[in-house]
């Protein structure tokens, strides 16, 4: 069997899946967030580990297995969260700080005025934004007098999550990381494979504090049997995204997965070549396997679920979420309705912060059933608004989209959404792409399963819509979608 140890931004999870990839059972534990001021996320990186810990262990027990029938272990983890630790104590000198952070956001305004935002998207694929490790780190070091201390001794660990899980479960014995959270640090050259010094010069990090990196799947090092009852080899480890990418089976260059949660995430698989963006697309290491990277584009859609809950618990128009569905059935289009939801501004490929949210097309026929279609058509459209800019930066056609994610349950949206790309859109029967994607990438490292073994565990699963709406209505829906967006584009500048 193998463990995969899916450690998210509100619970940590542990999943076990047997020799045919089939999911056997699942444990689950929130944890606390912190918010000691406006803008700042912080987690206790000590209750990260102690409820990591436990859900494996409740795991174990409850599906009554020996350890020793676990052959490997497979890490997946929210992504630029940031932890620095004592190297002898192994305790944090300071909360982790939350990819959600954005305290360090006048030091990213201050980046892109010293002229290191050119360096930064060129070598990382990433923009100079708080939403990444770097400035994290550089705060840490520059307000914690103990983390600056503990760095000039040479005594202090830099790590994202998986790191950070890592040294834990191995008893301090092992500081890794693999290129896909490696590559959402702001500090990893995407051409080179390595830090980038630098850019280590330019946020004032020491090398030594960071972890090694090794290839995503392949052996990282073994649990201290202290834990389990016995040393289980940790094979595979990704960023939750790219992990999700990998659990999809898009292994081929042009292959896309689309995660529908509270926004959407948007990943494809441009080859073995950092593709650069010219839409606002972040460019990333999606995993590295046998001395070969992967590299994907990603963007993200800002509000997705996130629009159906408005109208939930805002309009309070529907009782629950799955009612969307339902009532988006009752009618046989949106007679007219856009709802463009801009709630935040808007992404990719638009980068437009004074967007702001707009229902149009309103007239005196139009009901509760119109609106609530809209706003799940809202969803596909967005994501077809992403999907063209990765083409056009990749230059690569949509070979098919795999989608995961709660709202992917809906039957009308991905038919919609199928319809609206004009193309074959596959969904799992296995909701778990994350867990998966870390059990897969494990289970490769440790020559348990191979590559066409995986394939045949996901053809089993996948579910097909094919898209049959008739091409001119297709264009005429999407260009008045597009109209309906420039009408919400500026809104909130003086």
């Amino acid at each position: 069997m193998i463990l995969a140890l899916d450690q998210g931004t509100s619970s940590s999870r542990a999943l076990l899946f047997d020799k045919n990839g089939q999911l056997l059972g699942l444990e689950q534990q929130e944890f606390q967030q912190y918010y000691p001021q406006e803008a700042w996320v912080e987690h206790d990186a000590e209750e990260i580990w102690r409820s990591q810990l436990q859900v494996a262990q409740r795991l174990i027990e409850k599906m009554q297995i020996s350890p020793q029938a676990i052959q490997a272990i497979g890490i997946t983890n929210q992504r630029e969260t940031t932890i620095l630790w004592d190297k002898k104590t192994g305790r944090p000198v300071h909360r982790a700080i939350v990819w959600q952070d954005r305290r360090t956001a006048s030091y990213c305004e201050e980046l892109k005025q010293a002229g290191h935002a050119d360096y930064l998207r060129q070598h990382t694929g990433l923009l100079a934004d708080a939403y990444f490790s770097a400035t994290k780190i550089r705060w840490i070091l520059e307000h914690i007098p103990q983390a600056k201390a503990l760095a000039e001794k040479e005594q202090l660990c830099f790590g994202t999550v998986d790191s950070w899980l890592l040294w834990k479960l191995t008893n301090g014995k092992v500081h890794k990381t693999d290129p896909s959270n490696a590559s959402r640090t702001l500090l990893y050259n995407l051409h080179t494979g390595e830090w980038d010094p630098k850019l280590l010069d330019i946020f004032g990090i020491p090398a030594h504090i960071l972890p090694k990196i090794s290839a995503s799947s392949g052996l990282f090092g073994h649990t201290d049997p202290a834990l389990f009852g016995a040393e289980i080899p940790i094979t595979g480890i990704a960023g939750d995204q790219q992990a999700a990418l990998f659990g999809q089976g898009c292994w081929q260059a042009g292959s896309v997965k689309n995660t529908y949660g509270t926004g959407c995430f948007m990943l494809m698989n441009t080859g073995n070549q950092p593709q650069n963006s010219n839409s606002g697309l972040l460019t990333t290491v999606a995993w590295e396997i046998d001395g070969q990277r992967t590299y994907a584009l990603e963007g993200a859609v800002f509000v997705a679920g996130a629009a159906i809950q408005w109208l939930r618990d805002s309009l309070r128009i529907l009782d629950s979420a799955k009612d969307s569905s339902y009532f988006a059935q009752q009618v046989e289009d949106t007679n007219g309705v856009y709802f463009v939801p801009a709630f935040a501004g808007l992404g990719a490929p638009y980068w437009d912060m004074y967007a702001r949210g707009a229902i149009l097309g309103l007239s005196r026929s139009s009901t509760k059933a119109h609106i609530v279609r809209a706003a799940l058509e809202s969803l596909a459209y967005q994501s077809k608004d992403l999907l063209l800019a990765m083409q056009q930066d990749a230059q690569l056609p949509l070979v098919q989209l795999k989608v995961d994610g709660g709202a992917s349950a809906n039957d009308f949206l991905m038919q919609f959404q199928s319809d609206i790309l004009n193309a074959e859109l596959l969904r799992p029967s296995l909701q778990e792409t994350t867990a998966a994607g870390a059990a897969y990438l494990a289970g490769l490292g440790a020559k348990v399963w191979t590559k066409s073994d995986i394939q045949g565990f996901l053809a089993k699963q996948a579910q097909s819509f094919q898209p049959n709406m008739p091409a001119t209505d297709r264009e005429k829906r999407y260009a008045r979608w597009l109209k309906a967006v420039s009408r919400t584009r500026n809104w909130a500048e003086e």
